[in-house]
């Protein structure tokens, strides 16, 4: 990654983005977000990985068909996750969907868009662990394009208020 951040020059704004998931603390990280980008003016931009490695599948179209349904249930949940940003923020989110795997896709993302100032990921509170995404940006975060915020799954919107 050697795109420069444009994040703070004139004519651009910051974007805080979020990756928007299926797990219980997904909603954590758009609450903490939200209020950041509430506080300094910032944008929140949420993004939505379809994972591909079960569309391999040609025969008679069934590829397109599941796509076409991945993206029509990805686009409910951005739309649930918006109406929740922008209770927050008083602005609709930017709303990005990718294919691939989520990882790389952040990664992709991040290069492809010069205004994304900061990452913003939720822990899991389980015995699992983290979660997967934060483990893997955790092992890379050295070398990760911009900061990440780790924001514990188990805060409240009033504990979040506090520290936002």
């Amino acid at each position: 990654m050697s795109k420069k951040r444009r994040s703070y020059e004139a004519g651009h704004s910051p974007k805080f983005m979020v990756v928007i998931d299926d797990s219980p603390e997904c909603d954590r990280a758009l609450y903490f977000a939200s209020r950041r980008a509430l506080r300094i003016g910032a944008t929140v931009l949420m993004l939505r990985v379809i994972e591909t490695h079960d569309h391999n599948q040609q025969w008679l179209g069934v590829a397109d068909i599941m796509r076409a349904e991945a993206h029509e249930e990805a686009n409910a949940v951005l739309d649930r996750h918006a109406a929740r940003a922008s209770s927050i923020t008083g602005v609709m989110p930017q709303r990005v969907i990718r294919e691939g795997e989520k990882a790389q896709e952040v990664l992709n993302l991040i290069e492809d868009d010069e205004d994304i100032a900061i990452l913003v990921l939720a822990a899991a509170t389980g015995k699992e662990g983290p979660g997967p995404l934060v483990s893997s940006v955790g092992k890379t975060a050295g070398d990760f394009p911009i900061p990440v915020a780790i924001v514990p799954g188990h805060l409240s919107d009033e504990e979040l208020d506090a520290l936002s």
